[in-house]
């Protein structure tokens, strides 16, 4: 590590501890918690929702305000300031109570969508409205805070139009004084999700606030759309996403979402790093949600005891020899629920239990309930959010379920890893790249952690987990032997940090050079 503090803002549009609805948010508050760690002088910014302004511990107010153009009218935008938990990394949080002050999931509202009357999600209409208003604030705050990072970490499709208005707006219309502060200014956008665009109509375009000029294929120009993750693909000086094999996926047509072209182009500058995991808060020997913690050494008691609580718990037949696995998801297409409903009745038939907690799309929420309903005892399911829950399944069930037709890096194959719940998953993504399947070579060499099938099929789950369930009824060394292996993995935070201070340094060092 070097001695110098590198200066690193990390911009999202949420962070755990603030405001969640997926794994962005661990990702903005993890790294640069394990960025600060390392040495790095990093501070983290956001919007100031209705969620963050309520369990924000401090929020302070820093007297910093701006106004900036959103079409023909200025709105102003006021920072306050809080940390993240446990540290003492500064998070700058945007105040636009038109904008960002609306999110009660008590009728529905989240931070991105909201609820219909059917239960149906719903983007709101002024998204890219309000994500202008983020991106030319992540600039704005620069000078008022006198906070002038050598690399601005861009993440995912609410920060993409930043590097496009720091080279069109920012480095030529600044005051003297700040234009070569914006110059020196290195970007690098991280892809958590490819999928997620931020696509919105042309006649945008004037509220932008980019010229139309940029409005081309060559630029942020998409299908006769803005396209908001586009620009961040254009114009930063680097890019990154959150898995080697992702990274590598996204470059061809049925993973591209049709910006295979662009990655293409940009190969030279994509990284993939894979993300770590909070192994405080993720670790079965100290884990406050459980019923009896374990370590590797106290596994089999361990998981017995956090087994038969699950059981309990979620109304499952109380069978220690039962092959329990596992899902703890949001409840959507992308996540192989349609292979699952394919296969369910066939699972349940050969004896296995089911404990399932996520939320999402009405077909599957209506799909496990109705499964729950069939088949009392065999089947335990919650849709909701509930984080100790989440903790008991990683712990209690024998394997954990991801069939993801993609899936850029994921995070609960890591987290079954570390409580020693060998993953089920299909090899895609970061997938992929952090389970080793129970072949006979790997078995051999003592790296299997898991088992993974390619073909997107039902028949191909139903093989891995067939596997899986014999090697659990008739292999126990076998089986013991894995999940020591899978709990020995270090994905720890520390290890992705290291990646991308590196990154960070090889970024600044060639554009300064």
């Amino acid at each position: 590590m070097s001695s110098r503090a590198l200066r690193v803002l990390v911009a999202a549009s949420e962070v755990a501890g603030f405001a969640k609805t997926g794994g962005l948010a661990d990702v903005a508050a993890s790294l640069p918690a394990a960025l600060a760690e390392r040495g790095l002088d990093v501070s983290v910014v956001m919007p100031l929702y209705r969620s963050a302004r309520l369990i924000a511990d401090p929020l302070e107010p820093t007297g910093l305000t701006f106004r900036t153009p959103i079409g023909h009218r200025m709105v102003e935008g006021v920072f306050w300031r809080s940390k993240l938990h446990g540290t003492n990394v500064p998070v700058y949080l945007l105040e636009q109570r038109d904008y960002y002050d609306r999110d009660d999931p008590s009728s529905g509202r989240g931070i991105y969508q909201y609820a219909d009357a059917e239960g149906q999600r719903i983007d709101y209409n002024d998204n890219c409205e309000r994500f202008v208003f983020f991106c030319r604030g992540i600039l704005e705050l620069l000078p008022l805070a006198d906070l002038w990072p050598e690399v601005l970490h861009l993440n995912d499709w609410q920060t993409g139009l930043v590097p496009a208005y720091l080279r069109e707006v920012y480095r030529k219309s600044s005051r003297p004084l700040w234009k070569p502060k914006y110059d020196a200014i290195r970007t690098l956008f991280t892809i958590h999700n490819l999928a997620y665009q931020g696509k919105y109509w042309h006649h945008d375009m004037p509220m932008v606030g980019l010229p139309w000029r940029l409005f081309t294929p060559e630029a942020i120009e998409f299908h006769g759309e803005i396209n908001f993750l586009k620009a961040g693909l254009v114009f930063s000086d680097a890019l990154t996403t959150v898995s080697p094999t992702y990274a590598r996926e996204i470059q061809t047509p049925y993973y591209g979402c049709g910006l295979q072209g662009v990655l293409n182009q940009k190969q030279s500058s994509l990284t993939g790093i894979v993300n770590g995991i909070d192994d405080d808060t993720w670790n079965p020997a100290t884990d406050p949600h459980l019923v009896m913690n374990y370590d590797a050494a106290t596994m089999v008691e361990g998981k017995a005891a956090c087994k038969r609580a699950l059981q309990t718990e979620l109304g499952l037949d109380a069978e220690p020899n039962t092959f329990l696995l596992g899902i703890v998801s949001r409840l959507a297409s992308q996540k192989g629920f349609d292979l699952l409903e394919k296969i369910a009745a066939t699972l349940v038939q050969r004896g296995i239990q089911l404990a399932v907690l996520g939320d999402g799309d009405a077909i599957y929420r209506e799909f496990l309930q109705r499964l729950q309903e069939q088949h009392p005892g065999r089947v335990g399911v919650r849709v909701a959010q509930d984080e100790g829950l989440a903790h008991r399944i990683e712990a209690g069930a024998d394997a954990f379920l991801m069939p993801s037709q993609y899936e850029p890096c994921g995070l609960n194959q890591l987290y079954s890893l570390r409580y020693g719940t060998l993953p089920i998953v299909r090899a895609t993504g970061g997938l992929a790249d952090t389970v080793i399947d129970a072949a006979d070579a790997n078995l051999h060499a003592g790296k299997a952690t898991g088992f993974t099938f390619l073909p997107y099929s039902p028949e191909a789950f139903l093989e891995a987990i067939r596997r899986a369930h014999e090697a659990f009824t008739n292999k126990q060394p076998q089986w013991r032997a894995m999940q020591r292996t899978a709990m020995q993995q270090d994905w720890s935070w520390k290890r992705s940090a290291a990646e991308y201070e590196k990154l960070y340094r090889d970024l600044v060092g060639t554009f300064s050079s």
